[in-house]
């Protein structure tokens, strides 16, 4: 087999697209598509063209179909993150082949189209791709995501993945864990990042309101809409759009939403027409969204449209050694240059507390200690923490957690202890544990500790 390469302009120094599809009209399409920007394509009919192709030329995208005639786009996807790292796959789907497009981002694919190619949405995809920022070059800014506990490490790591996707990504943790901060992270550090982050708190808009919030509307749509207006997808028009606690959507939105995210087009409130968006989802709550699935109350083909990625934020409890450069990161941000000092017994203080507010419940408590504390201390009487929640995890009791809820993160806590004191080493932690190592892998998994 041979690659077919793209004679129309010289290669020099141009962008490179791999362009992998067995329909030569496709290749085609694209390569002119990519020609009208200024790029290069070399196109590939096959896995063993690509993989041919792959070894031979340094590109900057791929595009696959999914459907070849030795295999599957994933098996390219897949092969491309493990030897070509640096490399972004797009993947083109059938017509309405939403669970396709899933599989393909939860392999590690940075986007997808479906077909038939919309070439508006391909040169936004490509532009998109080619402006990735570069992991060495990448601005090591993780703002407000203080400690090294091996929590606060997996977190990081975890965001420096999301910055090279597009994939929808849910956020999970509790109220105060810092899950807003996560996502203005994962937006400062992808190719979206000059362009708009736009947060929206689903719980606190009038169910009456909610479609012409998000999709924007028309003149004259209804009483008192005197002019047109943009929605939310439209503010977050090639940017991140942040749906925090979107269990609080009604089913009635949640139809709307999901099709949105799947057609990549809304149509305002009024209008009979859909426009094309280009915004990445990042959604949020504290609420359990698995539950509330089996509850009935989040629909579950929407679940799997958002949580294609998900991101753990830990709860405070669970990183107790990250107390200490939190507080000196809030006073300093109080303070300035000369900020009080907390004393051994208020920091050990703090250190047992359950913390069912977390970080902000940290900076809560520190800005109630400094105004009441009568000296350049705070001591441990200052911070007036209630006895109740003292005595750390252990003590704190189940609190409104399910039995299976409390066991694992009881569980979670012990074996990130573990991992800690033996430098990340799974066998070592295994032994430490005294368990076997097939175990510790499942417990991991079950856990979702990377």
């Amino acid at each position: 087999m041979s690659v077919v390469r793209s004679e129309r302009r010289p290669l020099g120094e141009l962008n490179r697209v791999l362009v992998i599809d067995d329909e030569s009209d496709i290749r085609e399409l694209i390569d002119l598509t990519l020609s009208r920007m200024g790029l290069a394509a070399t196109c590939a009919g096959s896995l063993a063209e690509a993989r041919a192709a792959l070894s031979a030329e340094r590109f900057q995208l791929c595009l696959t179909d999914m459907r070849l005639p030795d295999g599957e786009g994933l098996d390219i996807v897949r092969y491309i993150n493990e030897h070509h790292p640096q490399i972004p796959v797009a993947v083109i789907t059938a017509f309405g082949s939403a669970d396709n497009a899933v599989a393909a981002l939860k392999a590690g694919a940075f986007d997808y189209l479906a077909k038939p190619v919309g070439l508006d949405q391909l040169r936004t995809l490509v532009k998109s791709a080619l402006r990735l920022p570069d992991a060495d070059n990448r601005a090591e800014d993780s703002s407000g995501l203080i400690g090294d506990s091996v929590a606060m490490q997996q977190v990081r790591a975890m965001i420096d993945k999301l910055a090279r996707s597009q994939a929808p990504v849910y956020i999970s943790g509790e109220s105060g864990s810092g899950k807003e901060l996560a996502a203005r992270l994962v937006h400062q550090r992808c190719a979206r990042a000059a362009n708009a982050f736009v947060p929206v708190n689903c719980g606190a808009i009038p169910e009456n309101l909610m479609e012409s919030e998000f999709f924007g509307y028309r003149r004259g749509a209804f009483t008192g809409a005197d002019s047109e207006r943009e929605g939310f997808f439209q503010a977050a028009s090639g940017g991140t759009l942040f749906l925090d606690e979107v269990a609080d959507l009604p089913l009635a939105m949640q139809v709307k939403l999901l099709r949105a995210i799947q057609e990549k087009r809304v149509r305002k409130v009024g209008s009979v027409t859909e426009d094309p968006v280009d915004v990445r989802i990042i959604c949020a709550t504290h609420r359990n969204l698995r539950e509330c699935v089996d509850n009935g109350a989040f629909r579950q083909d929407l679940y799997y449209r958002l949580n294609v990625i998900e991101l753990r934020m830990p709860p405070l409890r669970e990183r107790v050694e990250d107390i200490e450069p939190l507080v000196a990161a809030v006073l300093a941000r109080l303070f300035g240059d000369t900020p009080p000092r907390l004393s051994a017994a208020a920091i050990k203080a703090l250190q047992q507390y359950a913390f069912p507010g977390n970080v902000r419940e940290l900076e809560n408590i520190l800005e109630r200690a400094t105004a009441l504390c009568s000296g350049d201390v705070i001591e441990a009487e200052d911070l007036h923490l209630e006895p109740e929640e003292m005595g750390g995890v252990e003590s704190a009791g189940r609190g409104s957690e399910t039995l299976d809820d409390y066991l694992n993160r009881i569980e979670r806590q012990a074996i990130l202890e573990a991992l800690q004191k033996t430098d990340g080493n799974r066998t070592a932690a295994a032994r430490l544990l005294g368990v076997t190592f097939r175990s510790m892998r499942y417990r991991l998994e079950r856990l979702g500790i990377e």
